[in-house]
């Protein structure tokens, strides 16, 4: 994991305290993984940074990992990548795939079943973007580390 800090040795609010991104497998199993991925990256955090993270924190980005890279997997042809950085106050989630169609959450229908994501993860998440890349997109989704700063 990377670490910065500014010149005092205090780390700063929004730097990446640290980092790390993962090339998933096309198969399904890639969902699972990178739900362990973050865990363990959110367990390390807290851990090496001292960072106070909290039992919602880890629950929320491990449901925003999975909704992201579920809906990778089941709309975009081809790899998957997940990178996942934290800050003094929030985890970022970022998942890249190869398809460029801009994602959209649906209406609300209560009687539909399924394709809730990213309406989950849009209610979930401090912030949310979504930027198209040269090849494909990006998603990016913030979660706060600590309770009753989110959304929820």
């Amino acid at each position: 994991m990377e670490s910065a800090a500014d010149g005092d040795g205090c780390t700063t609010p929004d730097v990446h305290l640290a980092r790390v991104g993962y090339a998933l497998d096309g198969d399904d199993s890639c969902i699972a993984d990178a739900r362990h991925h973050a865990a363990a990256f959110l367990d390390r955090a807290s851990d090496d940074q001292h960072l106070p993270v909290s039992a919602r924190a880890k629950d929320l980005t491990q449901l925003v990992v999975s909704e992201l890279v579920t809906n990778t997997r089941k709309y975009a042809p081809g790899p998957v990548l997940l990178e996942l950085r934290i800050t003094a106050h929030t985890v970022e989630i970022t998942v890249w795939d190869s398809d460029p169609k801009i994602p959209a959450a649906r209406a609300t229908d209560p009687s539909r079943i399924g394709q809730h994501g990213l309406e989950i993860v849009k209610a979930v998440a401090e912030d949310f973007e979504v930027r198209r890349e040269p090849v494909g997109k990006r998603i990016t989704a913030r979660i706060a580390l600590a309770d009753g700063t989110g959304h929820l």
